[in-house]
């Protein structure tokens, strides 16, 4: 069975929620069945490339909040974090363009190492504050995740993954995303947010389910629907 996640790298909550996803999965008995595809989704893909700005102006700007309102948030945010064993530095953060960086998550899962990539931009990202929109940081980053670092090079120059990037994006669409993260479960279940971990369960037991009947009706591991 496989689960779809569409995600933005620079959204805090989608790390937040593939944590509370992999804590439903560690708890759910299939869970070596289960196969995992990362997708690209920009938030902002107007956002331009040329320079980066403060997380927290993006806020006033986006959101109309005061600096006050902003900080706010985000020390929420990162309180939410922490639940799920995340460390988040988000008022000295910034934000840019993402493509490039969704360019080598398409890389890392032609290679067999997108969790890793994911993580290591999350981490550096949210946690140590470091950039994934200067190239050379971005693609140092990649070679730290264990990605060959003058094939990333190669693929950011030559673009190699940009279309790969907008089709995630318009099939996200075409299944009714607005936002991310956003979760498909075996194309039949549709999770939408950082929802927390039983929201997963139940939809992860629905979808096994409806693959095996006969398994959930004799009661061994599958809950029944409710």
């Amino acid at each position: 069975m496989r689960v779809d996640i569409w995600s933005d790298l620079v959204c805090p909550w989608c790390w937040i929620g593939k944590r509370r996803f992999e804590q439903a999965l560690a708890g759910f008995p299939h869970r070596d069945q289960i196969e995992i595809v990362h997708y690209s989704f920009q938030l902002d893909p107007t956002m331009p490339t040329d320079r980066v700005v403060g997380q927290t102006d993006m806020l006033v700007a986006t959101y109309g909040m005061t600096q006050a309102q902003a900080r706010a948030s985000q020390v929420a945010v990162e309180r939410t974090a922490a639940t799920v064993g995340l460390e988040y530095h988000l008022v000295d953060g910034f934000v840019s363009n993402t493509a490039d960086a969704h360019q080598l998550v398409h890389l890392a899962r032609d290679r067999g190492i997108q969790d890793a990539v994911l993580e290591r931009f999350y981490l550096a990202h949210f946690t140590q504050v470091r950039s994934l929109f200067d190239r050379e940081c971005l693609v140092a980053l990649a070679g730290e995740a264990g990605l060959d670092t003058g094939e990333a090079r190669r693929v950011l120059a030559e673009g190699t993954y940009a279309d790969a990037v907008d089709a995630d994006a318009h099939r996200a669409r075409a299944l009714g995303a607005t936002g991310v993260p956003f979760f498909v479960v075996d194309n039949r279940y549709g999770v939408s947010g950082a929802q927390p971990p039983e929201i997963f369960t139940e939809a992860l037991s629905h979808a096994w389910a409806d693959i095996h009947p006969a398994e959930g009706e004799a009661g061994h591991t599958v809950e029944s629907p409710a």
